[in-house]
């Protein structure tokens, strides 16, 4: 959960999140250490009077500022690539979710369920009861169980939106006409929140998210009460 004047990343609810997080520390690290280099070499050539203002050609500065370079790179580029292959490795999935924006809320359909489907709107601020989050509290959550692949297909009826939870690492785009995919594993209990991340009309900011992960018992029964209902 966010809260006023934080600077970094929410906590991680996901393996993937937790890889995500790692990898902006690794990356942060290099920006850093660029960062120093190019300062000290900045401090350097201001305090030194131009005393090397005649050299015309340097081997060995051009290799070390080509191989440089491309070894930052490599570094850089592995580890973002396992995360991306991670991100979209979909195997055997215990729940799936349909996921549909509209203009301006969300329905979700488990369609491992024959007849368990329901439409989420934010909460008028009004209606909220205390402890209760301000634009970002929904009338339905999206139950999931933890610890288990839960895939979430992503679509739209009307326009572009986005469908995100920055704690489990999710961002997915909902294009009308197109089905995309995402996985997670919510790692721990908890609930967590998300917004449309697409600009999407007047009342985009109005369209929250919400995902409960629960043990798989309270899953069981929570699904059953709703099929019930249904």
């Amino acid at each position: 959960m966010a809260h006023p004047t934080q600077l970094g990343f929410q906590d991680a609810a996901s393996p993937v999140m937790e890889e995500l997080l790692h990898f902006h520390d690794h990356a942060l690290m290099i920006v850093f250490l660029i960062s120093t280099l190019v300062l000290y070499i900045i401090i350097a050539m201001v305090s030194t009077k131009l005393t090397n203002k005649y050299i015309l050609d340097s081997q060995e500065i051009e290799i070390v500022w080509t191989v440089l370079p491309a070894v930052i790179l490599v570094l850089i580029a592995l580890p973002s690539l396992r995360i991306l292959y991670l991100m979209d490795e979909i195997n055997d999935p215990h729940l799936t979710i349909k996921a549909m924006g509209h203009q301006w809320y969300w329905s979700y359909e488990y369609t491992d369920y024959e007849d368990l489907g329901f439409d989420s709107y934010m909460v008028p601020t009004q209606d909220l009861i205390p402890g209760q989050f301000r634009l970002l509290e929904t009338d339905h959550r999206m139950v999931v169980p933890m610890e288990s692949p839960v895939r979430v297909l992503v679509s739209a009826e009307d326009v572009l939106h986005s469908w995100a939870v920055p704690s489990l690492g999710v961002k997915m785009d909902a294009v009308p006409g197109r089905l995309n995919q995402a996985a997670f594993i919510a790692s721990r209990p908890g609930v967590f929140y998300g917004q449309c991340s697409e600009i999407c009309g007047a009342n985009h900011s109005f369209m929250p998210i919400v995902v409960e992960a629960v043990p798989l018992e309270h899953f069981e029964s929570w699904s059953s009460l709703m099929l019930e209902d249904a």
